[in-house]
């Protein structure tokens, strides 16, 4: 969906955001298989808005489920511990629903949200931990 503005300039998402909405995401995380992708369309359309933080199912996934053949969504959502979505594959609805399936089903595999972050948040990205400054001498 595209929005114009009176003088006929298309104007982007974070201009067509109510005020409460962009209150509402400063503390907002985002999730994604493979997360690197959705933070890079969110941070071109919202420039000024970066996530909380960044949950990478795949990474989570591969830490969490040794040894598996592969990773991919696909794969992960025929474990048996996992819902199957209703919707079609391949399409935003099921994949985010998916998505937020597989991390449910991982996340209790950790006891602490500082566990769970550890492994699932890529480097560099919202929300990773800090690295633990190497003592010195000095």
């Amino acid at each position: 969906m595209r929005c114009w503005s009176g003088g006929g300039r298309q104007l982007g998402l974070a201009s067509r955001l109510e005020p409460r909405e962009n209150a509402q995401r400063g503390n907002a995380w985002i999730c994604g298989h493979n997360a690197h992708a959705e933070y890079g369309v969110l941070i071109r359309h919202l420039p000024d808005w970066p996530p909380a933080g960044v949950i990478d199912t795949l990474r989570l996934a591969r830490a969490t489920y040794k040894n598996l053949p592969s990773y991919s969504l696909d794969a992960l959502i025929s474990q048996p511990d996992l819902t199957h979505a209703s919707a079609q594959r391949h399409r935003a609805t099921f994949d985010a629903y998916a998505t937020a399936q597989l991390l449910i089903a991982m996340a209790g595999q950790y006891d602490t949200w500082e566990q769970l972050t550890a492994v699932a948040v890529p480097p560099n990205m919202p929300g990773a931990p800090e690295p633990e400054e190497e003592q010195t001498l000095w």
